[in-house]
């Protein structure tokens, strides 16, 4: 049986960043023994159940949020229950996000003995005035220091997250970002391109005009650049957004774009199964506020709020177009043996995009060309 990937959502954060879409809240205060133990409690619960049973522990990932304002004891008390109740070993990923500004070189060995063994650090810019409009509490010498001390506790696998097209930047402010980041040596940096999310304070600020988005022809270019700048520092871009030194890519993440299996726990985390390698899979969601999720598990074991049985529609495009989200693509063959049929056969417009220099077939896996790659959600918005 496959392995699965576990998410493991915290949703509480020091202050709430105008541009974040994700289930977080700000808060002084936080339940955190209370939320640990519902949290091992829905653990023990999808233990007992199909398809989880059984299978290995592929990866875990903490999210938020910001997981790094717990305690290392209590992410401890998470992975050992996991542990417990699916075998893992010392090649099984486990990411913890952070932000720097909230760990110390003490905090991070915590979180190293725990048994974490990556680290991702929510950077975003190195440049003041932009920290500042993001909302981010950390200034850049507290996001220079945080890589040191992660190295000194021990992580030899450390990833930063960064952002681009923000309100104003120019394109030799991220040029500068991106070499700055070179130089701290991480093996994985995530550069993703800003969006308005819906509901948030970003959103409503650009519909009211105090925002004006950047210009598509320079966030074209900070995304060429991007390119262009990782790859001369030995980053290879193997995910629209992720670049990473040999041997780094995040194997979590990938596991999501393969349509691989994963249970979400924690307040608003979702989730995506199938008992088979031909059945078209269910998907579902927690409750999402922490309230709300921590009442469902302590009545019923589970937290499920939202459960969708996919069409073969559904997961016949979401199967591409997450595949297509990676250099490599998918196999032909894969996509035969998941669903019967050819590509062409059941999205006759591919032709189409291999005419107009989007797609390819190459040596067997259907990928994103490199004009693709700019045009990517027009692309998948053609498979939905």
């Amino acid at each position: 049986m496959s392995a699965f990937s576990l998410y493991v959502h915290i949703p509480y954060c020091q202050s709430k960043c105008p541009y974040c879409g994700f289930n977080s809240h700000a808060a002084e205060h936080w339940p955190e023994t209370r939320y640990v133990a519902v949290l091992c409690a829905e653990l023990r619960h999808y233990a007992h159940h199909d398809p989880w049973r059984g299978r290995d522990l592929g990866t875990v990932f903490f999210g938020g949020g910001t997981p790094s304002l717990f305690a290392p004891q209590s992410i401890a008390t998470v992975l050992r229950t996991a542990s417990r109740l699916w075998p893992c070993d010392g090649r099984t990923e486990i990411t913890l996000e952070a932000n720097p500004g909230t760990v110390d070189t003490g905090t991070l060995c915590g979180f190293r003995a725990a048994g974490v063994n990556r680290v991702s650090f929510g950077v975003q810019s190195f440049h003041p005035h932009h920290l500042h409009r993001l909302g981010r509490i950390h200034n850049a010498d507290e996001a220079l220091a945080s890589i040191d001390m992660a190295r000194c506790a021990g992580f030899d696998n450390i990833s930063i997250d960064l952002i681009f097209a923000l309100p104003k930047q120019t394109l030799a402010e991220w040029e500068r970002d991106l070499v700055q980041a070179c130089a701290l040596h991480p093996d994985h940096i995530s550069a993703y391109n800003l969006t308005y999310e819906d509901g948030t304070p970003f959103h409503e600020l650009r519909a009211a005009g105090v925002l004006q988005q950047l210009p598509e022809d320079i966030e074209l270019a900070m995304f060429t650049r991007t390119q262009e700048i990782l790859a001369a520092h030995g980053y290879g871009q193997y995910e629209i957004s992720n670049y990473a030194r040999p041997g780094y890519a995040c194997r979590h993440n990938l596991n999501y774009w393969r349509s691989g299996l994963y249970l979400g726990i924690g307040a608003g985390a979702h989730s995506y199964a199938r008992r088979s390698s031909r059945e078209l899979g269910r998907r579902w969601s927690n409750e999402k506020t922490a309230a709300a999720y921590m009442a469902a598990v302590e009545q019923h074991g589970h937290a499920r709020s939202a459960v969708e049985d996919l069409t073969a529609r559904q997961a016949r495009g979401e199967f591409v177009f997450l595949g297509l989200r990676c250099l490599d693509g998918f196999a032909a063959a894969d996509f035969h043996a998941r669903f019967g049929a050819e590509l062409p056969t059941l999205f006759p417009h591919v032709t189409d995009l291999c005419e107009g220099g989007l797609l390819r077939c190459k040596d067997g896996r259907w990928q994103l060309t490199s004009q693709g790659l700019l045009l990517a959600d027009s692309v998948f918005a053609t498979f939905l």
